[in-house]
């Protein structure tokens, strides 16, 4: 059973001034929903800025994609944040990496359910490969360009990002 405890959060310029994109949304990271439907996650988002919803996403995106490929985040719980990261890596001036989102989307019907069972059904019934966009992935990664892309949207959004409260996080024993 995993164990919480409530802890002070401060994004400030300090943190966006650094090199680490997961601490300037770390209030996001433990706060939105991805695990209990599209309502739940909908929900969860409200409190946050729309800048702080598209750079979680975007970063989910990554995290999935850079440990096992496309299949890895559309078959996880993840696959609910498509939507986002793609208006994200767009508004992000990342066309090249909003350009895999849309592809590995239209791989799988178009419009990747929010509901997991039935991605993993659109999953089955495709029979979606995502080999060559996992690779066009990996060569974009590879040059670095999406961080510094997603460090470039944070920033020019600063404002967005600032916090100062107490967030929810798990106890790692």
């Amino acid at each position: 059973m995993t164990r919480w405890k409530d802890v002070r959060v401060r994004v400030d310029d300090a943190t966006l001034d650094g090199d680490d994109p997961m601490k300037m949304i770390d209030p996001v990271w433990w706060t939105v929903d991805i695990y209990n439907g599209a309502k739940s996650y909908a929900s969860s988002l409200q409190t946050f800025s729309k800048p702080q919803r598209l750079t979680h996403a975007m970063l989910w995106y990554l995290a999935e994609v850079n440990n096992g490929g496309h299949h890895q985040f559309y078959s996880n719980s993840t696959g609910i944040v498509w939507r986002n990261a793609l208006e994200g890596f767009e508004e992000a001036d990342l066309p090249d990496v909003a350009a895999l989102v849309l592809e590995s989307a239209l791989r799988l019907g178009g419009t990747p359910s929010s509901d997991r069972e039935e991605r993993l059904h659109q999953l089955h019934a495709t029979r979606a490969d995502f080999d060559d966009l996992d690779d066009q992935f990996s060569s974009i990664e590879r040059a670095n360009a999406i961080n510094e892309g997603i460090l470039d949207y944070v920033r020019y959004h600063r404002a967005d990002f600032y916090f100062d409260g107490v967030v929810r996080k798990p106890l790692f024993d």
